[in-house]
């Protein structure tokens, strides 16, 4: 099939191209994307705090950036979700990366100008483009055949590896690429940033043809063409009649929630035992590769073993991760093996729920039921990352892992439940080979 010149849908499924070719060329621009919009958000979001606390005059308000910009993922993912579930993945991905752009340019202004609630503002139309990211997870899956969905999105999650390794490193280079302008130096990345994301929304505006989710749409069964049920309102719907979707949204929301709650205290737990930034910087430097370097062997397991199964290995994970982190005390390389085991736990939850999510709804309501989860997922991180700090300073960081723990509590309970009342249908839903 290909699509008529000059658009993003084929005109009718009988004009597709060649079904592998098309899935290859869309995940390599995906990857492509991930990669470029993955580092734009490391290689600024690094020294936000620290840019606030210039700004604000007041290290007390620091973490309100970083906040502010989970915040803004959160607001602009439904909206998003909204734009992609009328006119496709492309648009609403270009315009999410447009959005980045233009809040990392605000940022620099509040710097310039020292108004910290301008800066407010840009750090929450900063978060439009991790919304992106996370989004681009989900076009993997628009075209993949339903045995290879989790694997999909595996790949993609994967290429944020090199952006979120490299990003940090290149933060210092940022800076002082614009030493001795009005600029000030530690919002030097933030003109990085922006230039970062408008070369992706460019990318993704000029490669991303056909639009995956148009395409799959045309290629579903007839009865799923129909325009009734793409609208945020029936994405609710379709999750409230779902048990598997439910389920799907409490995996990605709870582990995503456990591992920002722990990995966001760990630093200063490590530096109360006397750990320096260098070993700090290999503890979350491990925890990364947990979190985006393994995520196509959990693409593997999902596909292979299934959804629900994985879902229990991300709570088994996170489990032993939450035990031997809050554990840990002064033995640094335990501390280091629970934040892997962390990310690792993390990976399976997301690439398992995103793929179950993808499977449990039809295909009219999938984008609004995406945009959905991202809401839901980055919510309930901000709450718990905010949590967090106060647990730790009432109670400890041994009780933060114990609390993080008792979130997987009920999403191990509702995994066994949907496993035996509601098991997976026969295989189907999906893009055919």
């Amino acid at each position: 099939m290909t699509a008529s010149p000059g658009t993003d849908r084929p005109s009718s499924s009988a004009d597709l191209p060649d079904l592998a070719g098309l899935r290859r060329r869309t995940t390599g621009v995906l990857i492509a994307g991930q990669v470029l919009g993955g580092l734009g958000v490391p290689i600024s979001i690094a020294l936000a705090p620290v840019l606030a606390a210039e700004v604000s005059g007041t290290e007390a308000l620091s973490g309100l950036a970083s906040t502010a910009a989970v915040i803004g993922t959160a607001l602009v993912s439904l909206p998003l979700a909204a734009l992609m579930t009328a006119r496709g993945r492309r648009p609403g991905l270009v315009v999410a990366y447009l959005i980045g752009a233009a809040g990392a340019g605000l940022v620099v202004l509040a710097a310039t100008v020292k108004s910290f609630p301008l800066l407010m503002i840009g750090m929450a139309a900063f978060g439009a483009a991790s919304s992106a990211n996370l989004q681009s997870r989900f076009a993997a899956a628009d075209l993949a055949a339903p045995d290879r969905r989790a694997r999909s999105i595996s790949v993609v999650v994967w290429a944020s590896t090199l952006g979120a390794v490299l990003g940090p490193n290149l933060s210092a280079p940022a800076s002082r690429s614009f030493a001795g302008t009005s600029i000030p130096e530690t919002a030097g990345p933030f003109v990085w940033a922006a230039a970062v994301f408008l070369l992706t929304g460019a990318l993704i505006a000029v490669l991303l043809r056909p639009d995956p989710l148009l395409t799959a749409r045309a290629l579903a069964p007839p009865e799923e063409q129909t325009r009734e049920g793409r609208s945020l309102r029936a994405g609710f719907a379709a999750v409230k009649a779902s048990p598997r979707a439910r389920l799907a949204l409490v995996t990605v929301a709870v582990s995503h929630t456990t591992m920002v709650s722990i990995m966001v205290m760990t630093p200063v737990d490590l530096g109360h035992h006397g750990a320096g930034l260098e070993l700090i910087g290999l503890v979350i430097s491990g925890h990364i590769a947990g979190m985006f370097a393994f995520s196509p062997v959990m693409g593997w397991l999902a596909d292979r073993l299934g959804r629900l199964s994985v879902i229990g290995l991300a709570a088994g994970l996170l489990s032993v991760a939450a035990l031997l982190a809050g554990t840990a005390g002064p033995h640094h390389g335990q501390s280091a093996a629970g934040l892997f085991l962390l990310g690792l736990g993390w990976s399976a939850g997301m690439v398992s729920g995103s793929a179950l999510l993808t499977d449990s709804v039809a295909q009219p309501a999938r984008a609004a039921v995406q945009g959905l989860s991202d809401l839901t997922m980055n919510t309930a991180a901000g709450v718990g990352g905010a949590a967090a700090g106060l647990v730790m300073a009432q109670a400890g960081y041994g009780w933060l892992n114990a609390v993080g723990a008792c979130l997987l509590l009920p999403m191990a309970a509702l995994a066994l439940f949907t496993a035996r009342r509601h098991p997976a249908p026969a295989k189907g839903g999906g893009v055919s080979s």
